[in-house]
């Protein structure tokens, strides 16, 4: 396992990370009991990130989690989120963030967070996310309830502004950089830079479309993104590797980037993960994608609020 600091906070995070979003569900029902031994195996072998949300399952996720870190809360770098509840189920008010991180650490089985982000700020009020929700994380965390504190969501630009009025610790990105997507490097890797801010990506598989299983339904991407995504898969077939390890070394190879998560829901799936540290990527290969994403190229559909979208 590799370990980087989250920017100027001081903590110590494994660059894969354990998401924790199949604990609730999301990507249909998992066995608990092999949800629980996933997360302890991971620890055992390395993994300290792990991270959560109350939206997972509508808390089921937290309070699997919980139960899976009884007695290892310790040896891990602990992640949850709040201000969003529900599929559009937004609150992103002084008291919803209170009220979230007292809910949050009973599931969680703890006394402090380690990390905790206003999750999805694109569909807040910005006025609000800047003014109340992200003074409320703060204040969290001289509180000494939490350790360090973010926001998350989609589009690069906005997400940008609020960490830079808000003075939040770390961003946590999804879907923008993987083997579709490199934008993160336009926007926030360099806004990391000038201001020793954490870093931490998510969805290198960008939801699905690097999966052979494809995408599912509800996918927001446009048809021409997913059919390349289905063309990176066969390609990758041809040079007899799996997308999510070309992907995933992609990620872990980019200095900048503090930790990429990946949901894992069985031991096998961490060993599969894990195993990636040990590939390095063909040039040649990664080439040959750059080639074929053409003019899909960080092609990201609007999220949240139309005026957070640039």
């Amino acid at each position: 396992m590799e370990y980087r600091t989250l920017g100027s906070t001081g903590i110590e995070i494994s660059t894969l990370g354990f998401g924790a979003a199949t604990l609730g569900d999301i990507y249909g029902a998992i066995d608990p009991k092999e949800g629980i031994r996933a997360i302890r195996h991971a620890v055992d072998q390395g993994i300290t990130l792990v991270d959560t949300a109350p939206y997972y399952g509508q808390t089921l996720a937290e309070t699997r989690l919980g139960e899976a870190l009884d007695g290892i809360r310790e040896r891990v770098v602990l992640s949850t989120k709040c201000c969003r509840y529900g599929f559009d189920d937004f609150d992103f008010s002084r008291e919803s963030v209170m009220t979230s991180l007292e809910a949050s650490l009973k599931r969680l089985r703890t006394d402090h967070l380690d990390l905790f982000i206003a999750h999805d700020v694109e569909f807040g009020d910005r006025a609000q996310v800047v003014d109340e929700a992200v003074p409320a994380l703060l204040e969290a965390k001289a509180q000494g309830k939490v350790r360090a504190v973010g926001v998350s969501g989609l589009p690069l630009q906005y997400l940008r502004s609020v960490a830079t009025e808000g003075d939040v610790d770390f961003v946590l990105s999804y879907c923008h950089y993987n083997l579709l997507c490199d934008d993160l490097d336009d926007v926030l890797v360099p806004w990391a830079a000038e201001t020793n801010k954490g870093l931490i990506n998510a969805s290198p598989l960008h939801m699905g479309i690097l999966s052979p299983d494809g995408p599912p339904d509800w996918h927001p991407a446009n048809g021409a993104v997913k059919e390349t995504g289905r063309e990176i898969i066969e390609l990758c077939a041809e040079h007899d590797i799996h997308p999510a390890c070309v992907t995933l070394r992609m990620s872990l190879d980019h200095p900048a980037i503090n930790s990429t998560l990946v949901g894992m829901k069985t031991r096998d799936e961490v060993d599969k993960n894990l195993a990636v540290f040990e590939l390095t990527n063909d040039p040649k290969l990664l080439a040959e994608i750059d080639q074929l994403i053409g003019p899909v190229k960080n092609d990201i559909w609007p999220e949240g609020r139309p005026e957070n979208n640039p």
